[in-house]
């Protein structure tokens, strides 16, 4: 036990990230009865579609679950409201300030973390009285912090910067990993790509095979000029990559993304001309896997690498 399991009442303290067009109903519960803390993604979702994955979770799982709510949402106002609504207990915010809404959700009796890039951020989250913080590293995939630190940088930094409980997430692929940010002062993880790729993931299989067959250096940080996010290096990164070097402005950029090119690319499957978002550990990971393999590889790795590094 620590203060990330109590805090969400998990066995494991590990959280599923929210991640657009790949967490549904069928994989935030899979993780959540495994032990760890599922999240719906809600930032691919109209509210009417996550009121009926609400009502999905409530019936796949008794265990505790959450919302990962972009506070960038087109309807976020309407979004809260129906979050709180319908009882939910955890809800994880990111991209915009949680100083609007912690109080409106503290009131409801739901417990709030923020996902941040930087300590001065994580500082910002303490005084706007969330209950823990995820420091990202940008190693991760989607949506990125403009700072660029890793997460092995990242993580000693904010753990300085405030004593919040303390979620560690951007390349978290193993056990190991998951020691490695314990060791620097995460309390727990919150894991991404792993979860992308999983066989309860609602990514397109097309996109997971693509992102199973990644080499290091597979993807790359771009659209800086709009919001940074990692990016597979398909024929849309080529077109975004030669556009950005010629010194494209965000509208140019947005042009040459077009309307809902993350659905195209990671729920439709158009592997070329798609937004293909996802973190830098794909490159190691070469199979897919239910989430019950994956969250026992996860606690087996952690714990034989505890043993190996106390016996050293």
């Amino acid at each position: 036990m620590n203060r990330i399991t109590e805090l969400f009442g998990i066995q494991y303290p590990i959280i599923q990230g929210g991640m657009v067009w790949c967490s549904g109903w069928r994989l935030a519960s899979a993780v959540s009865n495994a032990g760890g803390l599922g999240l719906l993604g809600a930032g691919s979702m109209h509210p009417e579609t996550l009121q009926e994955h609400i009502e999905k979770m409530k019936s796949a799982t008794n265990k505790p679950w959450g919302i990962n709510i972009p506070l960038m949402y087109p309807e976020i106002d309407r979004l809260v409201r129906l979050v709180i609504d319908s009882g939910v207990k955890v809800v994880f915010t990111s991209a915009g300030s949680p100083k609007k809404y912690t109080a409106l959700f503290h009131e409801a009796g739901i417990k709030v973390a923020h996902v941040v890039s930087s300590s001065t951020f994580a500082r910002k989250s303490e005084e706007a009285g969330v209950d823990a913080v995820v420091a990202e590293g940008f190693e991760a995939g989607g949506h990125n912090g403009r700072e660029e630190t890793t997460t092995l940088t990242l993580i000693p930094q904010v753990r300085k910067a405030t004593c919040l409980p303390l979620i560690a997430a951007g390349g978290i692929g193993s056990g190991e990993a998951m020691l490695a940010t314990e060791v620097l002062g995460a309390e727990g993880v919150q894991i991404g790509t792993l979860f992308a790729l999983a066989a309860e993931s609602s990514a397109s299989d097309e996109f997971k095979r693509r992102c199973l067959s990644l080499g290091e250096g597979g993807t790359m940080l771009c659209l800086k000029k709009i919001s940074p996010t990692r990016l597979v290096k398909n024929a849309l990164y080529e077109k975004i990559s030669e556009a950005e070097n010629n010194g494209a402005g965000a509208e140019e950029l947005r042009l040459i993304m077009g309307k809902a090119a993350s659905k195209r690319g990671i729920f439709e499957g158009d592997i070329d001309n798609g937004e293909l978002e996802i973190g830098q550990i794909a490159s190691a990971i070469d199979d897919i896997r239910s989430v019950d393999e994956i969250m026992r590889r996860l606690v087996t790795e952690y714990e034989a690498a505890k043993k190996r590094i106390t016996a050293m």
